[in-house]
């Protein structure tokens, strides 16, 4: 009984306390003024809401859901934050599991489908400065706040936009609202501390600028292309990840020529951004593979990253193979100890995981096998593992001007044919030679 009068007292605490009111320079837009409709919001997320908010926490959608629902589109995710304390989450939720070291979060699942909840994050205070390396990236961020200090802590003011659900307003400190209306990233606070913080923003910007199809602020702008180095700073394997999401967003082709436009490629891929340069065939190629891999991701076909890190380092891989040829290494060889030596250094800044690597270097190793068309040797082609991918990237290469598209034609009527018509296809029109004679031995 004492413990329910407890909890009782606490939750009538914390329900008073929701109703606290914003700072003055706070724009709060009724839910009249804007286009967001529970309708349009996972039923999962509505129950995380709803039962946080009826325990009496804060309880907001935040981040680039509310971004897409003011535009219009289906989020990808549904994050939430409120005041309440991960312990206290999990207290809530049965379904909750706790994560994470840098910042603690409550994952709640229901299914395969899980909604994140974040505490509202503070200040750091006098000792931010203990949290960060000495290029001021931040490498520990485990202090909780309120909703005004949470806001500050966030990168774009397109992102740092709450949905509350106890009016069904979206809350805004920042000029987000505004700028989702007018399509414009635009980063809170000073850019230089922001992108010094978390180097990763300044890929960041660039897929959501491809993305959205939004514009950058120029206030975000010169810092990118002047101090893209500091990218260097950032562990290869969490560039591998920013760097997936960048290519497989759907929208590859743009992203990869922000890249270019604000010279972080040569930070990421340094090898394939030298080549590059004046080349035009090996520029038409990598865009076509882009382009297809933008196609499968809107018709909901598999794509692996294998494939565009192959496309990305192919050019390279040619002119570190051809050095080898020149020194009469052999062909198989050559390609061999260059790609090796090429994903030695390139996983150096981006890493890729050597389950990617293998797919890469059988997708390069069969561009010189589409040249079997008789025998044994053609039919092996046909039945390698890979062997779709490394026709795809072939046709590619045929349509960029780099080859003439004679193999390219072949192995598409091959691929076309019975199995009959198949072997038939690859038998030797070269005559069969005679057995040799042996010369006897005379009698004795």
């Amino acid at each position: 009984m004492l413990k329910w009068l407890k909890n009782r007292r606490e939750k009538k605490k914390r329900i008073a306390a929701a109703k606290k009111t914003y700072s003055d320079d706070v724009r709060i837009i009724p839910r009249a003024e804007h286009g967001i409709s529970r309708k349009n919001i996972d039923e999962s997320a509505i129950k995380v809401l709803s039962r946080l908010n009826k325990a009496g926490y804060e309880a907001y959608l935040v981040g680039g859901a509310v971004r897409d629902l003011l535009l219009g589109h289906r989020p990808k995710d549904f994050d939430v934050a409120t005041d309440a304390t991960p312990e206290q989450v999990k207290e809530l939720f049965r379904n909750c599991r706790l994560i994470g070291r840098r910042f603690r979060l409550a994952h709640i699942h229901f299914g395969r489908h899980i909604i994140e909840v974040a505490t509202f994050r503070g200040d750091h205070g006098d000792s931010q400065s203990g949290h960060q390396d000495d290029s001021g990236r931040i490498l520990r961020d485990n202090v909780y706040g309120d909703i005004e200090q949470d806001v500050w802590r966030r990168d774009f003011t397109v992102n740092a936009l709450y949905y509350n659900i106890a009016d069904f307003s979206v809350v805004d400190f920042v000029g987000g609202y505004e700028d989702v209306m007018e399509g414009r990233l635009r980063l809170i606070g000073d850019p230089e501390d922001r992108y010094r913080e978390d180097p990763v923003r300044m890929i960041r910007v660039i897929r959501f600028a491809a993305k959205l199809g939004f514009s950058i602020d120029e206030s975000c702008q010169d810092f990118i292309r002047d101090e893209g180095v500091i990218l260097r700073d950032v562990p290869a394997a969490r560039l591998y990840e920013e760097v997936l999401k960048l290519f497989h967003s759907g929208h590859a082709i743009k992203s990869f020529q922000g890249l270019r436009d604000y010279y972080l490629l040569e930070h990421l891929f340094p090898e394939a951004s030298k080549v590059l340069d004046g080349n035009e065939i090996a520029l038409k190629f990598l865009q076509l593979a882009m382009q297809s891999t933008d196609e499968r991701i809107q018709q909901n076909k598999p794509v692996t990253p294998a494939f565009l890190f192959a496309a990305l380092l192919w050019a390279p891989l040619q002119r570190r193979t051809e050095k080898r040829l020149a020194k009469g290494e052999p062909h198989s060889l050559a390609l061999q100890k260059a790609a090796s030596a090429m994903i030695g250094e390139q996983v150096r800044f981006v890493s890729i995981p050597k389950r990617f690597t293998m797919v890469m270097r059988d997708i390069w190793a069969l561009q010189s096998r589409f040249s079997y068309r008789t025998g044994k040797r053609a039919t092996s082609v046909f039945e390698h593992p890979k062997f779709r991918a490394g026709y795809d990237f072939l046709c590619l290469r045929s349509q960029a001007g780099e080859i003439n598209d004679a193999d390219c034609r072949w192995w598409t009527e091959f691929q076309n044919n019975s199995p009959e018509a198949q072997q038939k296809k690859t038998e030797s029109k070269q005559r069969r030679r005679p057995p040799r004679r042996r010369n006897k031995k005379p009698k004795d």
